[in-house]
């Protein structure tokens, strides 16, 4: 039976035609309230397509910005709006574009893990998911890829391209070592490792599976092992377990926590529908550009 907050919170969100978004790496309970649970992609993508007046995001901030590009006219909220994201953060306007004078002649692919500055200075946005795709999608012309240099390498290395890397990476990603990855393999020897490619080339090279939290997500139930070894943010376990409950998870690094996305909590989703008042805005000069690169990832996946 749902608690007196999670009444308030499903009552709220029906009364102000509200739609709630949470990442696979939010707090369980808040995966519980929301509407739809996803990866960069999936969010986007519902996003893209809400009816709702008012779109709740519980996540970080360039996703709620991601939220805001596909719908203008839509009010986003943030619960959390100090929930950042330290990749995004490891580029800025400037760099970009001296970036692209030294490569004058290259596509810009940006990981959706960017501000929306840097995705209106991009031709392209991609995510975890779809990276690979949306590179190859581009054919034979050079490619500068920001901000994450381990996504960018796992992409390089599946199209056989080389590509102009910025050196992003994500925190907590590259706190999980190969030797964690291969003390819980000698641990569950039977269990199959599940990595994310924001994760270390050395990680990635123990992995029976690479993918993104959504690709994660479906990897268990097309595979007959009843063990995994989940190389990524933790609070993707929450939904694996509830998924599959016959099956057993563990995480490569049991302290693989994102403090940011553990910032919003069921309280703060509830505030934010009484309130309203953590509105999520983005300069419509840069929306419009950063629109165009978003929707050339939406229309190449």
């Amino acid at each position: 039976m749902p608690d007196k907050l999670t009444e308030k919170i499903l009552s709220l969100k029906k009364q102000k035609s509200a739609v709630i978004l949470a990442h696979n790496y939010q707090l369980p309970e808040v995966q519980d309230v929301a509407d739809f649970v996803g990866d960069s992609l999936g969010l986007s993508i519902e996003a893209s397509k809400t009816n709702s007046e008012i779109i709740v995001f519980c996540g970080v901030n360039f996703m709620a910005e991601t939220a805001k590009i596909l719908n203008p006219k839509k009010k986003v909220l943030m619960p959390e709006p100090k929930a950042g994201c330290p990749m995004a953060g490891m580029i800025n306007e400037k760099q970009l574009e001296e970036l692209k004078r030294s490569h004058p002649r290259a596509k810009v692919v940006c990981y959706i893990n960017s501000t929306a500055q840097i995705k209106a200075l991009s031709d392209v946005c991609c995510t975890s998911g779809n990276a690979v795709e949306i590179v190859r999608s581009l054919g034979n012309e050079d490619v500068v890829f920001v901000p994450d240099q381990y996504l960018g390498s796992w992409v390089e290395k599946k199209l056989n391209k080389k590509m102009v890397l910025w050196n992003g990476y994500c925190n907590i990603h590259n706190k999980i070592l190969p030797e964690h990855v291969a003390q819980k393999k000698k641990a569950h020897p039977k269990a199959l490792v599940m990595a994310h490619p924001e994760c270390t080339p050395g990680v990635l090279a123990l992995a029976d599976k690479v993918a993104s939290t959504s690709g994660m997500v479906k990897f268990p139930g097309t595979s007959n092992a009843s063990e995994f070894i989940v190389a990524t943010e933790v609070g993707i376990l929450h939904q694996l377990k509830n998924l599959y409950p016959e099956k057993v998870f563990y995480p490569a690094y049991d302290d693989a926590l994102c403090p940011n996305m553990k910032l919003t909590t069921l309280e703060k989703v509830l505030w934010a529908l009484e309130d309203e008042k953590d509105e999520l805005l983005v300069d419509e000069a840069v929306a419009k550009k950063a629109y165009r690169s978003i929707d050339a990832m939406l229309k190449a996946s």
